[in-house]
């Protein structure tokens, strides 16, 4: 089952940090058992959900590690947003980058 993160959006495949956000939700998820708390399908009628292993939030997990942006047009759980402020103050993941560009403005160009 594919499930699109929901309130994340991580960078594209061809984008700076696209392959090491990648591998980061791989090495979270990857012959795991996962729980999915579905938030509904997208435009594109995909499956929105948060994703558990363990008991660890997976989708705050990659904003915490700096492999995802918050999708601020979605999120509704404000403690992702101090997550993604930790990231960027410590320059972890794509936060290294002095200007990374968010997904949805790499998308349009």
């Amino acid at each position: 089952m594919r499930v699109r993160l929901a309130q994340i959006d991580a960078p594209e495949k061809r984008q700076a940090f696209g392959t090491r956000s990648r591998q980061a939700l791989s090495a979270l998820v990857f012959r795991q058992s996962v729980t999915v708390a579905d938030a509904g399908r997208d435009r594109y009628g995909r499956v929105l959900g948060t994703v558990y292993v363990s008991g660890v939030n997976v989708n705050a997990e990659m904003v915490r590690q700096g492999m995802a942006w918050v999708y601020r047009q979605y999120a509704t759980d404000r403690s992702l947003f101090a997550l993604e402020d930790e990231a960027r103050a410590s320059r972890r993941g794509l936060w290294a980058d002095p200007s990374p560009v968010p997904p949805w403005q790499f998308r349009r160009q």
